[in-house]
Parts: structure tokens; sequence; C-alpha cells
């Protein structure tokens, strides 16, 4: 096998320090003890973090996120297989329409997008709940679920679905033993990226969420608009390992070269 080069090595170093130098940059912000943006600190501080305590509307707005992202991921997940199902193996008609009606929000605008759920939620009487806006994020997070499932049903071998059915498998037990197991990295790759998205949704919640269902990124972009202190970024350092731990147990029960991979290919 042929090994990188230096050149190779330090372009690697380079772009990798270019991710991770915005992430870098908040977490030292975080532990300042002065009362403004401050990098590299003067010292460090826990004064930020405490702040957050004394906060009730962020961990409230932290709780709303949390509860979003479940619900929505989930709902997601259960809309998405099937139809990751149906397009990757029927030959129906108007499949590729029904692909594209299913990936449409990933190509229309955020903005357009915030502005037509919150002129639909308005028509249908539901603006400003918590269920409108669980709806708009399934939307929005359902085509993340489906190209994953997507790649993994295409990936699929037929062929020992087929050999269950002629040794007399039903339908269910070929689905539950066979299928199941084999698209798994899909799903779950998919209901982590869903979950993800729609924690760290701001542009369109922003259009739809109200005093009593302000998430916590619209209520950073609120805090941030009328302010400038740290406390946003102790906010954002906790989100930060929050994604990091969960990512670590997503890697310890299942393994994330399987999500990233795929199980079972060479």
């Amino acid at each position: 096998m042929r090994r990188n080069g230096i050149f190779a090595k330090a372009f690697c170093a380079l772009f990798a320090l270019f991710m991770l130098a915005p992430i870098i940059v908040v977490i030292g912000v975080s532990f300042t003890p002065t009362g403004y943006l401050e990098f590299p600190p003067s010292g460090l501080s826990l004064r930020w973090f405490r702040a957050i305590l004394d906060n009730p509307d962020f961990i409230t707005a932290a709780w709303i996120s949390l509860k979003l992202a479940l619900i929505a991921a989930t709902l997601a997940t259960v809309l998405a297989v099937p139809a990751a199902l149906a397009i990757g193996r029927g030959s129906f008609r108007g499949r590729e329409a029904l692909q594209a009606l299913f990936m449409s929000p990933l190509m229309v605008p955020t903005v357009v997008l915030g502005i037509a759920f919150l002129r639909f939620l308005t028509l249908v009487g539901i603006s400003g709940t918590f269920t409108g806006m669980m709806l708009c994020h399934v939307v929005i997070v359902t085509p993340f679920i489906l190209r994953l499932v997507l790649a993994s049903v295409v990936g699929l071998d037929a062929a020992t679905e087929r050999a269950a059915i002629a040794m007399g498998a039903s339908d269910w037990t070929v689905f539950r033993r066979i299928t199941l197991p084999s698209i798994l990295p899909g799903i779950v790759g998919g209901w982590v990226l869903a979950f993800i998205t729609s924690f760290d949704e701001l542009t369109v919640t922003v259009f739809i969420a109200s005093p009593s269902t302000t998430t916590l990124p619209v209520r950073m972009f609120s805090h941030i608009a009328q302010t400038t202190d740290p406390l946003v970024a102790s906010v954002s350092t906790v989100a930060i390992l929050f994604t990091v731990a969960l990512m670590l147990a997503v890697d310890r029960l299942y393994g994330l070269d399987k999500l990233l991979i795929g199980e079972g290919k060479s």
C-alpha cells in the first residue's frame, strides 16, 4: 500500500486545523473570566457556565430542543424506512417523482421553507405550537434519513431474502431477520444525523417558534442580538460536549465505522 507523503499529511493537518479552529475558539472563549469575548482567555474560569444555571430560559429552551429532536428524528425514521424500501426496490410509476418529493426540502432555500411553514401552520391553526414545529422538523430531517437508508437498501443483496422466502419464511420474518439487520446501519446513522440537524436547526425554526416553544438555537440567536457576553460561548461548549458524548456513545454501542462505511462491506 502506498503511504501518504509529507505534503499530503501537512495538507490533512491544516485542513483538520481549519475545521477545528472555530470550535477551539468558542471553547476557549467560554472559559474567560471577563465580561466580554476574549481569546485567548486571560485566565480560566467557570463563571459563564454557572451563568447558564442562572438563566432558566436557556435550560427550558435546551429541553424543548432535546424533546423536539428526539420526536422529529424518530417520526422521520418511521416515515423514511418504508419510503426507502419502496423507492429502492419498487419499479412503480412516479418513483423518481416520489423520491424528488422527499428530497425537496434539501433543494428549497431554508428561508423560503420557513415562510411557507409559517403560512401553512397559520392556515391550519397550529402556528406557534410544539406540534406544528415538530411536523416542520420532520419534513426537514426526513431527507437525511432517507438518503442513508436508501443507500443501504440499494446495496442490499436480495438473494438472501429470496432464499428465505423459498424456504417458507413469511414476509415479516424476512424483514425482521434479514432486511432490518442489513439496513440498520443506515437507519441508525440517519437517525443520529436527523437528531443533530433538528437540534441545531435555526433558520426555519426562527419563523415558526413562539415564546413558549423557543428552541436553544433561537434562544442563543436572540441573546446574541441583544448582547455579546461569553454566555453563548459557554452554552455552545455544553452543546459541543453533548454532541461529542452522543457520538462516543454511538461508537461504543454500535461503532461509527459501521455507520459511516456500512456493516459487511469490504
